[in-house]
């Protein structure tokens, strides 16, 4: 049995070589993720207890129950499934999980078309995008704050400007994040870096402004040696990314701002209720963040993922509890809903990809029309979806890397 392939959908399991592909292009699954991936596929007849799964993938070293959850979501991840959806993976409740999708053994070991029967070696596999790959360093901003940042990925660069609510370490097991960076990563080198007061990067810091924001973007650039690249911003990190493209364009080869803004909801209120709605949604903000109201974090969630299940809610939930303190969510906050780049982003001399999602909960699709109408290069692409940040199982995200990747190419 280890030498046999299974085919199932649109990916293709090679026990024998430890891969996994989708239309035929190599998919990146975390060590232990894709071990039991591979258990549940050889023993798709049957359920698998969860002790089973402890001892064949982790052996003799102990571990909890989380690491088998967290690897059983990374797996579902892979192959386009989730815990609600289970049309991949069944969890059957007090007992173990069972592989339930169709499949197909396909037979492995070497083939004549191949010419491994004459001694040629198969070609190299892909090499591998996690977590256990990153570089994580760091460097110091001018003021003493320390600024974690990390590389991934071979190729010609990316940069992506901070954006809140990261976690260089995290990101790779958590469904808000994981797919954005082996999606990103994929041919090339992609740069990113945690925001000050936020993951890896000092919590207790001097100052917390939209400038050091972007000093920051500067540190790390000149950290890892950039030369000139293409810069990402997300979020509000867009607007930091148009304030460093103006600031350095020499160095800014193509900008990329998705889900992005150039306005914070007070400077755009246009009129007094307005106003009283972005004063009362800072207010409410304020209190649900410094006490952790779970009912809050829970609406809170809900507008970054608009179609997510509870579960995944409360994992968005637990993962932004690990990102910053209750405080500094609040001074991040504050400084959103205060950003102005309306004045200077006409200035952006690089080609600009505008990518937004037409019913976008948190940040309305109309300030990325007005981010088109201020960038002189620019160009805006408006995808189906509601989400803020896009989800691996929302047609909007093939597109979505699709668009830049032909954008990067261009």
């Amino acid at each position: 049995m280890e030498g046999d392939k299974y085919r199932f959908g649109e990916y293709e399991l090679d026990l024998a070589r430890h891969q996994l592909r989708r239309a035929g292009e190599s998919v990146h699954v975390e060590p232990r993720a894709l071990d039991l991936l591979c258990r549940l596929v050889a023993h798709r007849d049957r359920v698998v207890t969860k002790n089973e799964l402890l001892d064949e993938v982790w052996g003799d070293r102990f571990v909890s129950e989380a690491a088998l959850t967290t690897a059983l979501r990374t797996a579902r991840l892979a192959v386009g499934d989730t815990g609600s959806r289970q049309q991949v993976i069944r969890t059957v409740h007090r007992r173990g999980y069972q592989f339930v999708a169709p499949a197909e053994a396909v037979g492995g070991g070497p083939s004549a078309e191949s010419g491994q029967e004459h001694g040629a070696e198969p070609p190299p596999a892909p090499a591998p995008i996690g977590a256990d790959r990153q570089t994580i360093r760091f460097c110091r901003a001018g003021d003493g704050t320390r600024i974690a940042y990390a590389s991934v990925g071979s190729g010609p660069p990316l940069l992506k400007a901070a954006n809140w609510m990261s976690h260089l370490d995290l990101e790779w097991t958590t469904p808000v994040w994981s797919h954005w960076l082996r999606g990103l990563a994929r041919s090339r080198r992609l740069v990113r870096y945690d925001e000050r007061g936020c993951g890896l990067s000092d919590w207790a810091v001097p100052g917390f402004t939209f400038d050091d924001w972007v000093d920051d973007l500067e540190t790390v650039v000149d950290a890892v040696g950039l030369d000139r690249f293409p810069l990402l911003g997300v979020s509000q990190g867009g607007a930091v990314a148009v304030a460093y493209a103006v600031r350095h364009p020499e160095r800014v080869s193509r900008l990329i701002l998705a889900g992005a803004y150039a306005r914070g909801r007070q400077v755009r209120a246009k009129n007094g209720a307005e106003r009283d709605e972005a004063a009362l949604d800072l207010d409410l903000a304020r209190v649900g963040w410094l006490h952790q109201d779970a009912k809050f974090l829970r609406v809170f969630a809900s507008q970054f993922l608009p179609e997510g299940t509870p579960q995944e809610w409360e994992e968005f939930i637990t993962f932004q509890r690990q990102t910053t303190s209750p405080a500094n969510g609040v001074r991040f906050l504050e400084e959103f809903a205060r950003i102005d780049v309306s004045d200077i982003a006409h200035r952006v001399q690089c080609p600009t990809l505008i990518i937004h999602s037409r019913d976008d909960e948190r940040v309305p699709v109309s300030q990325a029309g007005e981010l088109a109408a201020l960038i002189p290069d620019s160009r805006l692409v408006v995808l189906k979806s509601r989400s803020h940040l896009l989800t691996a199982f929302e047609p909007a995200w093939d597109e979505f890397i699709a668009h830049i990747d032909a954008f990067l190419a261009e």
